[in-house]
């Protein structure tokens, strides 16, 4: 009888876990590049039992959500004339450099901004002499614009070095990198539009998709798609539910016969 109870409860608990999986794609829906996360399960095995012919048969505890699979599938294309949009049609992804922790993360959303940056002179750079007073002058950090994701982060070109843009003009070709793996099963959702790769992924290589400017790839959730799934976790969850709540009428019932 207390299987019964573990099935429901595990279930009711893996229910919470996939709706947050599409409350969170739901929330990403109009968010550039965003790539929907799929819920998916596994049964649990706890033992065996003996059946006919003392055959071996699994004996669980219900089904748990191992992970959540990314869909790395083009929502499409939206046209937005804007100098610092960017968009990759194919395979790929744009490379980040957080200056903060050096990590080197990656993304399909191309809303990037001119950012100002101030560079410290190098280690070894030697003071100016101050020709009028003969003072040194102690080197001062210089000001260079990057192109950046406008949360600190710096875009990579294909040499994975940092791109600089001219104030003066600002739209002029840029060398944008566009940065694949083989394998994207096992990438780190780093938040709603970044990943970062893990040793399952393989070597880095320079992508096959083409950067086109003025353009930004959309979202790839369907909302009608989620809402449906949204539904099916609520009536799975008050089905699970109501398998511990009967469960524990019928222990109540069998207590009170046995006394």
């Amino acid at each position: 009888m207390n299987m019964s109870f573990y099935t429901g409860a595990v279930g009711a608990w893996q229910q919470q876990q996939r709706m947050n999986v599409q409350a969170n794609n739901i929330a990403n829906v109009n968010n550039y590049g965003y790539k929907a996360e799929r819920a998916t399960f596994h049964h649990l095995m706890y033992g065996n039992v003996t059946g006919i012919d003392e055959e071996q048969l699994p004996k669980g505890t219900g089904t748990k959500m191992v992970k959540a699979s990314v869909d790395y599938e083009t929502g499409g294309y939206t046209d937005t004339g804007r100098v610092f949009d960017f968009a990759i049609v194919g395979d790929g992804f744009f490379a980040l450099y957080n200056p903060v922790t050096q990590d080197i993360s990656f993304t399909r959303d191309g809303a990037f901004i001119m950012a100002r940056y101030e560079v410290p002179p190098p280690e070894d750079a030697e003071p100016e002499i101050d020709p009028d007073t003969g003072e040194e002058i102690e080197p001062e950090n210089t000001v260079e614009w990057r192109l950046s994701d406008n949360e600190g982060r710096c875009v990579l070109d294909s040499m994975g070095n940092f791109i600089i843009i001219d104030p003066e003009d600002r739209k002029a070709d840029l060398d944008i990198g566009v940065f694949d793996y083989r394998v994207y099963d096992g990438m780190l959702h780093a938040d709603s539009g970044r990943f970062s790769a893990i040793e399952k992924n393989g070597d880095l290589y320079m992508g096959t998709g083409t950067v086109k400017r003025g353009v930004l790839e959309r979202s790839n959730v369907d909302l009608a798609q989620e809402l449906v799934k949204v539904i099916e976790s609520q009536r799975a969850y008050s089905y699970a539910l109501r398998m511990v709540q009967t469960t524990d009428e019928i222990e109540q019932t069998i207590n009170g016969l046995s006394n």
